[in-house]
């Protein structure tokens, strides 16, 4: 059978076994439709049912976290984790908390963890969790008897050599904190079973920073083969999170100029620079709206609706908010716009329309599986200094950070010279990533 009826097949099956899941289904689509010359040249792949396999997650856990709020109330929310390869080791993934999540959601966000860990080169299988639950609003008390319920339930399934969940959206250092509390209570145990963990007990340095500094790592490395850099470079940065904050940081270190970034309301537009620090006082201390930067200073814009900071002229775009807020219309923009380089900070950023017209536009795009991995490998590099009980200093988990982001470039790049897709990246990161995981495998047999 061809390999295009062969995917065909494959994504026709994913569709009917995972009805109303469209998350999960575009990010099996983009997979599929890039491994096809892949399955011509491996038929052991075919022969195997890799795909069919690879698709279906090996554990999904769905369960009850009952919880009760200040007012004595009891609430009940829907967990989820779903363990979904662990060819490469141990299955890893953050866990959300928001009340968007569903088990498509968690089942779009596992997948592609499956080959962003690959791509890292750490020994990491895919998996990802979370709830529907909502953060915001919560009392402190709330968030940790909520937490605790959680592992409760959670502490069955996980363990620092089976499975070690992270933080993601609505889910920080407070919630890790007492889940990591709930799980050393209840198994008796102090282990790695966490990551994004506290300094004091067994976190790592650069974990904060690690997706922002590891986006533009590997941005740097792809302008570097295109014989450019970043100094001087204008920058766009949607949202204003972690993950763009700390973006934002490393571009400026590596004297680009970041003059746009965004929140779910309005986005802002300063084109003397943005001052990073005082986006990291409204957004991480104040917990303000980014419109408020306007009234600090001056000679900045603010518009509503975040969208439109793609109408601003940059040289880099970097989409670090959430999935699918990229559409084709705003790709068109930005490539009108002379934009030469997208790099995906978040899981998903791009629609595939958006891919397609930066791809056939000659743009350099970076996907998320391969730009975003720099939290997950830090978060791998905390895995390995618990094991060692050793923690690394700043600079040299940096140096880490820096060296996988460079490696992953690389690779994806090859891959797709290799495929005869050159310059391609979504198809050299997807290569890159499922051979591997496929070739274990077919080592490991019938699993």
């Amino acid at each position: 059978m061809a390999a295009n009826k062969i995917t065909q097949a494959v994504y026709e099956q994913v569709l009917s076994r995972n009805p109303g899941e469209p998350e999960f289904h575009q990010a099996v689509k983009e997979v599929l439709n890039s491994i096809g010359p892949v399955l011509e040249k491996n038929p052991q792949y075919v022969e195997a049912r890799i795909l069919e396999r690879i698709v279906e997650p090996e554990r999904q856990l769905i369960f009850r976290v009952p919880w009760q709020d200040e007012k004595g109330d009891f609430r009940v929310n829907r967990g989820f984790r779903i363990e979904f390869n662990s060819a490469l080791g141990p299955y890893k993934g953050g866990i959300r908390f928001h009340p968007s999540v569903y088990l498509g959601i968690i089942k779009f966000l596992g997948f592609e963890q499956i080959l962003k860990n690959s791509l890292t080169g750490l020994m990491m299988g895919g998996g990802k969790g979370g709830s529907d639950f909502d953060p915001k609003g919560k009392s402190k008390g709330e968030v940790m008897r909520f937490c605790q319920s959680f592992m409760t339930e959670l502490c069955r399934h996980i363990g620092p050599d089976t499975d070690v969940p992270a933080g993601d959206i609505g889910v920080g250092g407070r919630e890790i904190g007492f889940m990591f509390g709930q799980y050393k209570r209840i198994r008796n145990e102090f282990t790695g079973v966490l990551t994004g963990k506290g300094l004091e007990w067994g976190g790592s340095l650069v974990r904060t920073e690690a997706t922002g500094y590891g986006l533009v790592y590997i941005m740097a490395e792809a302008l570097k083969a295109k014989k450019k850099g970043l100094d001087g470079m204008t920058v766009a940065v949607s949202g204003s999170g972690n993950v763009a904050i700390y973006a934002t940081e490393k571009v400026h270190q590596l004297g680009g100029k970041v003059v746009a970034m965004s929140d779910s309301n309005g986005f802002i537009y300063d084109p003397a620079g943005i001052n990073l620090d005082t986006v990291k006082k409204l957004k991480e201390v104040e917990r303000k709206r980014i419109k408020e930067y306007v009234s600090i200073h001056k000679k900045a814009k603010y518009a509503d609706g975040c969208n439109g900071i793609w109408n601003v002229k940059c040289d880099v775009a970097l989409p670090c908010a959430t999935q699918n807020e990229l559409d084709e219309a705003a790709a068109k923009t930005l490539v009108k716009n002379g934009c030469l380089a997208v790099g995906e900070g978040a899981n998903m950023p791009c629609t595939p329309e958006a891919a397609d017209v930066f791809i056939d536009s000659k743009v350099m795009f970076l996907p998320g599986k391969a730009a975003n991995a720099g939290g997950v490998a830090v978060s791998g590099l905390e895995m390995a200094q618990n094991s060692q009980r050793i923690p690394w200093t700043f600079e040299k988990a940096d140096s880490e950070l820096k060296i996988i982001m460079q490696t992953i470039y690389k690779n994806a790049s090859q891959a797709a010279e290799e495929y005869g897709c050159k310059g391609n990246f979504v198809v050299g990161a997807n290569i890159a990533g499922f051979t591997k995981v496929a070739n274990a495998m077919l080592a490991q047999g019938l699993v």
